[in-house]
């Protein structure tokens, strides 16, 4: 989950009321997104939810909303076309510039994709575009309605089973989807187009994907999706869609401040709300996760507390001898760290000094280090010298003072 999850309302193309879920980042908001869901579909379905809170784990709120006469929204869905959708996206739209600030991303699922393709071009406001298992015809939904569109057409409306679940749809609904061409507005767009389609996909095929990949101007970019299904109903398979649209989208919507601009450096841990341990960090504009093994109880989606001890001491190791060979103008291969963990017997430690070997049990990192190339014994002999002088070695070893404190009447997010 994201730090915060907002239950909103707005007015819909015909002034119904709309249900609508914001989620917000646990810290600065990098870009707002509007999120499209697929035909039929809610903005509770689980790829919806999934996507909408890895993304806001990055830094990016996303608005997601029911159509009119679905879900929680109001109004008749039998009165609703394509058309009235794109004038629930432009509302929301208009909700978001109005109350927070306006979307600088469209993401579209199945019909929801072929939406936001739709009005992309009418929205100055959209830096980038992303589509999940879209049609290129709008038309292709009439073939999943269970009734033909001439008995439809024939009979003025029919009522048909979509998901389990029963609607009535009308012959304006046939004639609306027939009359857009969306392969023109997706060539007309101008806009950076992230393409997501899974080859086996059974409702929407991938040719589809094809096609409005070929149609668009370039920056665009393809990404299958293996082995999902349509809905995106494995976890794995949203988890995937959301890391790469977050790595793709970087590319077009702002970054977090870099790490020492702000005014006071820091770092920020915030619990996520899923599992019992996931915790998202943010280092300036450097975003990930901590977290621990599932033998621990938790889901392994990040390093752990101790590996990011071990990380920083790695780190900090190889960037230490690679200034002294630059310093030292010797040339040196590339430098690789393993650093272990663990909990010994301050007696079974033979290099400890003896104020560590007073103590019952003490933390030891083993770190071996590796250079690419033949060094002589000597130089092997300075650079456990020079590792030694790392900062963070320094730190580890020595004592240090952590000052704490519970912030008063401030903001979680500030």
């Amino acid at each position: 989950m994201t730090a915060k999850t907002l239950k909103l309302a707005f007015p819909g193309h015909s002034g119904a009321e709309l249900a609508a879920r914001l989620d917000l980042p646990n810290g600065p908001v990098r870009a707002y997104a509007l999120f499209a869901h697929c035909f039929t579909c809610s903005k509770d379905l689980l790829a919806a939810r999934r996507i909408a809170a890895d993304l806001a784990r990055s830094g990016i709120a996303v608005l997601r909303f029911d159509f009119t006469g679905l879900g929680s929204s109001e109004g008749e869905f039998a009165s609703t076309n394509f058309s009235t959708n794109l004038g629930d996206l432009l509302s929301a739209a208009e909700f978001l510039k109005e109350h927070y600030e306006a979307p600088s991303v469209l993401i579209g699922h199945s019909l929801g994709g072929a939406a936001v393709l739709s009005i992309a071009a009418r929205l100055p406001s959209v830096k980038a575009v992303v589509t999940i298992g879209a049609p290129s015809d709008t038309a292709h939904v009439l073939r999943h309605l269970g009734a033909s569109p001439e008995s439809i057409e024939a009979e003025g409306e029919v009522d048909v089973t979509l998901g389990g679940r029963p609607f009535r749809v009308q012959q304006q609904f046939v004639e609306d989807v027939r009359s857009h061409a969306l392969l023109d507005a997706v060539a007309a767009m101008h806009k950076p187009l992230l393409v997501m389609h899974a080859p086996l996909d059974e409702i929407v095929g991938i040719e589809n994907a094809t096609q409005i990949f070929l149609a668009a101007k370039h920056p665009k970019s393809f990404v299958s999706l293996d082995s999902g299904d349509h809905l995106l109903t494995g976890q794995e398979d949203a988890a995937f869609a959301a890391s790469v649209m977050t790595g793709w989208l970087s590319r077009y919507i702002s970054g977090d401040e870099p790490q020492g601009e702000a005014p006071i450096e820091h770092v920020r841990v915030m619990e996520t709300g899923q599992g019992k341990f996931q915790n998202a960090v943010q280092a300036g504009r450097h975003r990930l996760f901590a977290d621990e093994p599932e033998s621990y109880g938790g889901m392994d989606s990040g390093p752990s507390p101790y590996d990011f001890l071990s990380i920083a001491l790695g780190a900090c190791t190889t960037m230490t001898l690679r200034m002294y060979a630059d310093r030292k103008k010797l040339s040196l291969g590339r430098i690789n760290v393993d650093v272990s963990h663990a909990k010994i017997h301050s007696k079974d430690c033979a290099d400890c000094s003896e104020a560590l070997k007073e103590q019952g049990k003490i933390d030891r990192f083993e770190r071996v280090i590796d250079v690419e190339g033949d060094i002589s014994e000597e130089l092997r002999d300075k650079l456990i010298e020079i590792a030694g002088k790392c900062p963070v070695h320094r730190t580890l070893e020595s004592v240090a003072h952590v000052h704490t404190r519970v912030r008063e009447g401030e903001s979680m997010t500030e």
